[in-house]
């Protein structure tokens, strides 16, 4: 595991900075701050986008700094070529640019930055991830997509209901789609099983088109997932747990997150109320739908969706639909967190910080909007 541990350069404040240091306490991270002003960061490098998690502790959870998110595309293009493109990587580089400054200016004092699917099957990953050190003095690690599961999954878990045995997780990326099961055991669950399929919204975009998809097209994008499915479902015997009312789910992805959005007829996307918002498989089916039925336009000028995820969405919602047609539970719940989460709760309990991780920002739809019933809007 790559973990990166910043020393801030006080030479050119001489005796100044001398001085305040005779003053501190020498800690068991020698002389810093107060333990709570820790700063910790984390990059999760995907298929389709770059996103930076800032954050220092917080009770037994901690407070996000601040956040950067990039669509790059690291992932154009490689399902033909098997190589990650010059231009993919340039702007990748330009945005990991920026992170890194962020990084510096809030004086970060350990960050984990990972690579997932694009990376683990690119033939030039390794040489990709020099780069990226030598230009922007981040360390990079591909990780393994059982690792992957792993973070997602830890950093989720504080969404989970500990009144069900079981649960079932899953992280709709780019390239990939991780799905976990998991039994409680005491106050916490242990992972049993993860499945990685090597399909996310980027590849099967890429396959079936983004703008206009046939029903006939959509179908077949269901039935690729689902064919997936079947022995991991066998092997953990997940149905008989459904039947048993033993399962809960939870999805965190970019699809699960704005379909939530679509379902509160959001004007803006506000994670304090998708974040932990419980929807059943009607809600989620007549979002999908409602996009689905959509074409690019019609889906890009939603307000809460736009050019970016428009492309994207529809590819995630056919593989929603295969895992909630193998797996009826009924109920989803939503998250809006995952990997850097799951990593910055990883670096905060190696420095001894008791974190569990925070609940949810959605307060169970308090003071959420009436679904399909806002002024002005018809759905």
């Amino acid at each position: 595991m790559s973990i990166t541990t910043y020393t801030k350069n006080n030479s050119k404040h001489g005796a100044k900075i001398s001085k305040d240091v005779i003053r501190r306490k020498r800690g068991k991270y020698g002389f810093l701050r107060k333990q709570e002003l820790r700063m910790y960061g984390a990059i999760d490098l995907g298929t389709n986008n770059c996103r930076l998690l800032i954050a220092r502790p917080t009770g037994h959870g901690f407070k996000v700094v601040t956040s950067f998110s990039r669509i790059v595309r690291l992932g154009e293009g490689l399902s033909e070529s098997r190589s990650l493109s010059a231009k993919a990587m340039e702007r990748t580089i330009s945005a990991l640019a920026i992170c890194s400054e962020k990084l510096k200016s809030l004086d970060v004092v350990k960050t984990r930055n990972i690579a997932t699917e694009a990376c683990r099957r690119a033939s030039n990953c390794s040489e990709f991830l020099a780069r990226i050190e030598k230009e922007t003095g981040l360390a990079f690690e591909a990780i393994t997509s059982n690792e992957e599961a792993r973070l997602a999954f830890r950093g989720c878990q504080p969404l989970l209901n500990l009144e069900q045995p079981h649960a079932l997780v899953f992280d709709i990326g780019g390239g990939s789609t991780e799905v976990i099961w998991a039994k409680i055991n005491a106050e916490n669950y242990d992972i049993l099983d993860v499945l990685s399929l090597q399909v996310g919204v980027v590849t099967l975009a890429e396959e079936y088109g983004t703008n206009e998809i046939s029903n006939d097209s959509y179908r077949n994008m269901v039935n690729e997932i689902s064919g997936q499915l079947t022995s991991f479902c066998s092997r953990n015997r997940i149905k008989q747990n459904i039947v048993e009312n033993n399962v809960q789910m939870l999805g965190t992805s970019g699809t699960v997150t704005t379909l939530g959005a679509v379902h509160l007829n959001l004007n803006h996307y506000d994670r304090s109320l998708i974040d932990g918002l419980d929807l059943t498989f009607e809600e989620l089916n007549y979002a999908s739908q409602k996009l689905i039925s959509l074409d690019f336009q019609g889906r890009s000028g939603m307000s809460c969706i736009g050019n970016e995820r428009a492309e994207l969405v529809v590819p995630g919602c056919a593989i929603l639909d295969a895992i909630c047609h193998a797996w009826p539970v009924g109920r989803l719940r939503v998250a809006d967190r995952g990997l850097r989460e799951g990593m910055l709760l990883g670096l905060m309990a190696e420095d001894g910080v008791p974190v569990k991780g925070n609940p949810a920002a959605n307060s169970q739809q308090k003071n959420a909007p009436t679904p399909h019933k806002k002024a002005g809007t018809t759905v």
